[in-house]
């Protein structure tokens, strides 16, 4: 999909959203400037500005010393394009979940995510090991019977099953 020249409204908030022109990309991001701050990608344009060597200026100027209203990121969204319900998805190491269009390919940023995102911070897997210890030890105990108590050496089974659910939990 190119980038769309159509006005649009916010999926989190219902307002208006502005075009804000990015020179370095050439191409339209919608931001609600007068509502929750999110930011609207067009398919493949998230690519573009979420790595710190790419130029967001032109974002950060456009919410520079602006109040914005708080929405409920757990709420649904609807692609403004597609009129479809998004889905949530884990965008980066920093844990931040987006919501994305499965037609048009779509994503849309709550407030402040972009800046998330493009930190690197990695999140705390020591919990997410946790959890897939109890799983996998519980999932041992139901294949293997009595023989799950007997120490069990590095496979490859278990490591796509930590890679699972450690990917999993992060998101």
């Amino acid at each position: 999909m190119t980038d769309n020249k159509n006005t649009i409204c916010c999926p989190a908030c219902g307002c208006e959203m502005k075009k804000i022109y990015n020179s370095e990309a050439k191409i339209n991001i919608d931001i609600c400037t007068e509502g929750c701050g999110g930011i609207f990608f067009d398919n493949r344009e998230l690519n573009k500005f979420d790595e710190t060597h790419e130029s967001i200026d032109e974002i950060l100027e456009s919410v520079k010393d602006r109040e914005f209203r708080k929405v409920d990121e757990s709420e649904t969204r609807i692609c403004p394009i597609c009129n479809v319900p998004m889905v949530k998805m884990g965008a980066g190491v920093s844990g931040v979940e987006i919501d994305v269009c499965n037609i048009c390919g779509a994503k849309f940023l709550d407030n402040k995510e972009l800046q998330e995102i493009r930190s690197g911070e990695k999140v705390d897997l020591t919990k997410a090991y946790a959890v897939f210890e109890a799983l996998y030890e519980e999932n041992l105990q139901n294949v293997l019977g009595d023989n799950a108590n007997k120490p069990a050496s590095p496979s490859p089974r278990r490591q796509f099953f930590e890679d699972m659910v450690c990917s999993f939990l992060v998101k």
